[in-house]
């Protein structure tokens, strides 16, 4: 028998014929095949088909070209029941198969892949990354590869078509929506020069390390007291930072210069991520802004300016009522628009 498949396919390639003059549909009629040659890296199976009792030959592991382009099986076929003794002939028959592998055009094969790598966050555009290296299977063409990218969801990198060298073409950051568990995952392509050409596919996986590059948060940015309060303990504010420890906390709180000629707040640290503004007297029924700094603990640290948004209320019967600040600040606002209006149609 001849059987001719193409290198990378599985499926049945050729069907064994067999004579059997016993009654079909019996034991003695049904044929059983077994290959017992050629076939050590188990790469082919045979069953029999049980309409036509053919040898279904099959390839199971696709065949490579370039390793062996011809394969020669050696089956045995044999009845289910055995025959009744003193028979002149064997139990079995025997047949050759010979395979033709035809050769197809591989896509180039990344090694390894995927492919790891670990680089500081803040790393200079233009910066290496990795030089990939991708080979072609079909070492009888002497085909060239070349480089591109495929998937690169923040398009932070480039890679060179001839030499597949990565590099940088922004900033990597450790805290984008497209890193997750500080790792960065992009894919590139090798394409052969074949016709058609053939394309295989790398991932590349980038842990990036954190430096601290993110100042930290202040919350909550507005807090409500009444203005007879007996308790003068505005509210307790925390920080939080996007950065990895150390670069976190414990945060410094700091109350930024005030500019009442009297202090009217103080800020007091409770630990390592929260602190405790107070209010120092009563205050009036108004708006206050609180300018607050927060500092990490990074190397250098950095801080954040921020104000905390004080609403001073009235609180009667146990109901706070803030709209008259509010009002009071809209309408103060209205005011200075109209004066500003007024000023520039008076001097065009």
């Amino acid at each position: 028998f001849q059987a001719t498949v193409k290198e990378g396919v599985t499926g049945v390639i050729v069907n064994l014929t067999v004579g059997d003059r016993d009654d079909p549909a019996t034991g003695a009629w049904r044929a059983v095949y077994t290959i017992i040659n050629g076939n050590p890296g188990q790469s082919f199976e045979i069953h029999t088909n049980p309409q036509t009792n053919e040898g279904m030959l099959s390839v199971v592991k696709p065949l490579d070209y370039e390793i062996s382009a011809f394969h020669t099986l050696l089956i045995k076929v044999e009845n289910e029941d055995p025959l009744i003794p003193d028979v002149a002939y064997g139990p079995s028959s025997t047949a050759t198969v010979q395979i033709t592998v035809e050769d197809v055009n591989e896509g180039p094969v990344f090694h390894p892949n995927p492919m790891t790598v670990t680089k500081q966050e803040n790393i200079p555009i233009g910066s290496v990354v990795l030089t990939v290296n991708a080979t072609d299977p079909d070492t009888l063409q002497h085909q060239t590869i070349r480089y591109s990218v495929y998937k690169d969801p923040a398009g932070w990198l480039e890679i060179n078509p001839t030499n597949g060298t990565i590099g940088t073409t922004a900033i990597l950051d450790r805290e984008s929506p497209y890193v997750q568990d500080n790792k960065y995952t992009a894919l590139f392509l090798a394409i052969d020069s074949g016709n058609p050409p053939a394309t295989g596919t790398g991932t590349l996986h980038i842990t990036l390390e954190d430096v601290n590059d993110n100042v930290p948060s202040l919350y909550p940015t507005l807090a409500k007291v009444c203005d007879d309060a007996k308790d003068l303990r505005v509210v307790v504010l925390g920080a939080s930072d996007k950065d990895l420890h150390p670069n976190t906390d414990p945060f410094k709180f700091e109350l930024s210069k005030q500019s009442s000629p009297e202090k009217m707040w103080r800020i007091t640290k409770l630990n390592n991520t929260h602190a405790e503004v107070i209010l120092l007297q009563n205050l009036k029924k108004a708006n206050y802004n609180i300018p607050i700094s927060v500092t990490d603990s990074g190397k250098p640290p950095l801080t954040n300016n921020t104000e905390l948004k004080l609403q001073v209320c009235s609180c009667k019967k146990s109901k706070m009522d803030c709209s008259a600040t509010d009002a009071l600040h809209i309408s103060m606002a209205l005011i200075l628009l109209s004066l500003f209006s007024l000023f520039c149609k008076s001097f065009p």
